[in-house]
């Protein structure tokens, strides 16, 4: 709410405003006196016609002057004065000055004297970096240097403060050089100003360098380098550094010691997080609130959730920083619920929320999909004032797209005074989460419109929608885009380029794109590897794995997973069987998904009994690789071992899913057990809660056509409750053919090209109902059909 004392000061900033233009104003006033306005502009034409005709006359008072009412420029004689932002001036002053240096109209002593009393204890370079005019207080210092006047020690450190602020690692390189010219390099507390610098320039080697190069060291220079390595270098650098300064028996201070926890949480290192949290307990360190904070981030960034809870209930002091890292650490581990429950203490305890809060709240209903508590946070931060905040702006946009209100995300999208690269992220990943490419699409020719520079998120999760769609097309005009946004060379996007371009049907451009990739990991040599078991090449997936092993390039489980499948799809035993060879040998773990993709290749490959043993020694099954089992013994024909699996599933306290059934009923199908598939349908709906899928309905009529119960078959499509699709006409088209039944295929027929006109598998299966009758006149008209529907001949030359 603005308050009175917000408008004091308001009113204050604009007095001082308006007093300093009243002093200008009077000053050039004066300077010419007795002048109408147009005489006003001649004068000052012609003072800035003798200032540049020799600068000298002139004191430059640029790097000096403490207020907006002093001038830039004051005659030596008569002390007319000009000011450079003056609305009387000529207009070609501006681009005059251009070419002029800072301190050139001053020369020999009246410049050193000046400079000298300029600076005193270095407040003035310090002042000018904090106004932004960093370049103007390193060309004073320069200038200094240059005469040989001592700089104080102060006036460096303005100047690397500045540069920190600013990230110039251009203008910090020149400050060290000014501090090693003036003899100061061997100081500590510049050594560890320099080091900041060049950690947050971005430049930890240039930081090492100063700090290995500093006679000596106390905790300020340890800790300097650490939060170089903690927060810009290797997080495990930073530990071992820590480590260093501990063995030169310097104590580390709560600043170090909060330094490296962040460098523990940044890497995940939870026991040197955990042996730091008893040193600090030692330390006496521990009831410090900014320590208490970072030591329940680290626990809840390295996962351990009620670690950090046990320290943030132990606080005796607790801020809203507090608060904020245990709900984005309950966030963080999708524990949206617990999070919640925080808010709702933070509220009973009076605690003051800020923008981090919201956001961590947000993230967390978000995760759990709690519609319901995301608006009512809605409507806490409108009463807060905090809904035109970039950041909370943001995090509403994405908590509403992954509740599924894709509108209400919109909406808030729309209202965002201020948008950055990240809210556009937001949205896009929205519209694509909801499989609304089109929109998404439409929002990133929007976001260029609008000059916002896509970064690589947008373009990740464009291109996966693009791969969803198969929309190739637009992944390649993203392609482009992406070159020529120079993020081609980013092995993530490069990465999403290959998996769209697999999921699209066209390896060669995405092995176009692997082959080009300067850096490649394990995800892309597996996004390449399923590519090819996608399209059933299972030889050039298995010859890409051996070039993967050539490379030393460690597969994981996904690795492992795509390959097995691929073995399974061409019933590639062998292969299968050194697949899991190299699973042992290399002590990879066998998880769940790699035991399950074992036993379905096994399966599938006719070796239930191999498939069996590693069912048997998996450490841990669900609900998958009981699936997998039962789908074993389905594709051998082995209904009534299916049956006997899933009751013991059951008895084992494992609910079947709809895949489960599914195989179930396959198995059925095949082992011909008519009785018992009718029985387990109606138990799955009935008993079991279990709503039918299209899936089960095929293969009930598979089951019941199979038997040669095809009226029964006819009758159980004609009640679906649901639409049957042309799976389930041509399950019943096959079992017309191999029952004879031509009337009952026919029908079936002409339900399937009802719903799909260019199905050739049901002129294929019809033409050899009517072939196995004598029909051949029938024949002869479904070839003319397939030509007419403009099938291709490799489909209708089956008819021979």
């Amino acid at each position: 709410m603005f308050s009175f004392f917000d408008s004091i000061d308001e009113f204050g900033k604009m007095f001082n405003a308006t007093l300093t233009f009243v002093i200008i104003f009077c000053q050039i006033s004066d300077m010419c006196c007795g002048l109408g306005h147009a005489g006003r502009i001649v004068k000052m034409e012609q003072l800035w016609q003798e200032f540049f005709s020799d600068p000298s006359r002139w004191w430059d008072n640029r790097l000096i002057k403490e207020g907006r009412n002093y001038p830039d420029f004051k005659h030596k004689i008569t002390n007319e004065g000009l000011w450079v932002e003056n609305w009387l001036n000529p207009p070609w002053v501006e681009a005059k000055m251009a070419t002029m240096a800072l301190g050139q109209t001053q020369s020999g002593g009246g410049l050193t004297q000046r400079l000298s009393y300029s600076l005193k204890n270095g407040d003035n370079v310090s002042k000018l970096c904090r106004e932004g005019r960093l370049k103007d207080a390193l060309h004073i210092v320069e200038l200094m240097v240059k005469r040989n006047i001592q700089a104080p020690i102060n006036a460096y450190v303005g100047l690397l403060k500045g540069c920190t602020r600013s990230k110039a690692l251009a203008e910090g390189k020149r400050v060290h050089a000014l501090i090693v010219q003036s003899g100061l390099h061997s100081d500590i507390f510049l050594g560890s100003t320099l080091v900041n610098m060049y950690a947050k320039c971005g430049s930890v080697l240039d930081a090492r360098e100063v700090f290995n190069k500093m006679p000596e060291h106390n905790v300020f220079s340890w800790t300097a380098i650490i939060a170089a390595y903690a927060d810009y270098g290797p997080g495990g650098e930073a530990i071992n550094l820590f480590q260093q300064m501990q063995q030169t028996g310097i104590a580390p201070d709560k600043v170090a010691f909060v330094v490296v926890l962040k460098a523990c949480a940044r890497i995940g290192d939870l026991e040197q997080g955990k042996q730091l949290h008893s040193n600090i307990i030692k330390s006496g360190l521990e009831s410090d609130v900014t320590v208490g904070n970072t030591l329940v981030s680290m626990y809840a960034k390295c996962g351990c959730i009620e670690d950090a809870h046990e320290v943030f209930v132990k606080m005796n002091k607790r801020n809203v920083v507090s608060w904020n890292a245990m709900v984005a650490g309950y966030a963080q581990q999708g524990r949206g619920k617990e999070a919640l429950a925080l808010y709702e203490q933070m509220k009973q305890e009076g605690v003051q929320m800020n923008d981090i809060t919201f956001v961590a709240l947000l993230n967390a209903c978000a995760s759990i999909a709690a519609l319901e508590k995301g608006k009512q946070l809605h409507s806490h931060i409108i009463r807060s004032g905090f809904e035109s905040d970039l950041k909370v702006g943001t995090a509403l946009v994405d908590m509403y797209a992954k509740c599924g209100i894709i509108e209400h995300a919109r909406q808030v999208f729309n209202r965002m005074s201020e948008r950055d690269v990240v809210s556009w992220s937001a949205m896009i990943a929205g519209y694509a989460q909801q499989r609304l490419g089109k929109e998404a699409l439409a929002l990133y020719e929007q976001m260029k419109q609008e000059d916002v520079q896509p970064n690589k998120v947008v373009y990740v999760v464009l291109l996966n929608a693009c791969a969803s769609a198969v929309a190739l097309e637009q992944g390649k005009q993203l392609h482009s885009d992406i070159i020529r946004s120079d993020f081609e060379s980013d092995v993530i996007v490069g990465n999403t380029l290959i998996d769209m371009y697999a999921k699209c049907g066209c390896m060669e451009d995405a092995r176009e794109v692997f082959n080009k990739m300067n850096e490649r990991d394990v995800i892309s040599w597996t996004a390449m590897i399923a590519g090819y078991a996608r399209q059933g090449l299972a030889s050039k997936a298995l010859a890409l794995y051996e070039q993967m092993k050539q490379e030393d390039v460690q597969p994981n489980n996904a690795t492992y997973a795509v390959l097995l499948n691929a073995c399974a799809g061409v019933a590639a035993l062998e292969q299968g069987k050194q697949l899991h060879s190299d699973i042992i040998k290399s002590g990879f773990k066998l998880d769940v998904i790699t035991g399950n993709s074992l036993i379905d290749m096994y399966a599938k490959c006719g070796s239930i009994e191999d498939a069996h043993e590693v069912f048997v020694k998996m450490n841990e099954q669900d609900v998958g690789s009981w699936t997998a089992m039962i789908a074993g013994y389905a594709h051998q024909g082995l209904g009534k071992e299916a049956l006997t699996f899933l009751g013991q599933m059951r008895r084992e306290g494992i609910k079947p899913n709809e895949a489960t059934y599914v195989s179930v009923l396959s198995a059925c199908s095949h082992s011909g057990l008519v009785n018992e598939g009718r029985y387990l349908f109606g138990s799955m709906c009935r008993d079991h809660g279990v709503t039918p899928t299209v899936d089960h309905y095929a293969c009930m009529v598979d089951l019941l056509g199979r038997a040669g119960c095809l009226a029964d078959a006819k009758d159980f499509i004609d009640k679906m409750p649901i639409q049957p699709n042309s799976v389930i006409w041509i399950a019943l088209l096959g079992a017309a053919k191999n029952h004879g039944q031509v009337e009952m295929g026919r029908r079936a027929f002409d339900c399937v090209v009802k719903l799909e006109p260019e199905n050739a598998a049901a002129y294929v299966l019809l033409s050899n109902i009517y072939a196995a009758a004598g029909r051949r006149d029938e024949v002869e008209k479904i070839r003319k059909e397939m030509k007419v529907a403009g099938l291709k001949e490799s489909a209708w030359m089956q008819l021979d």
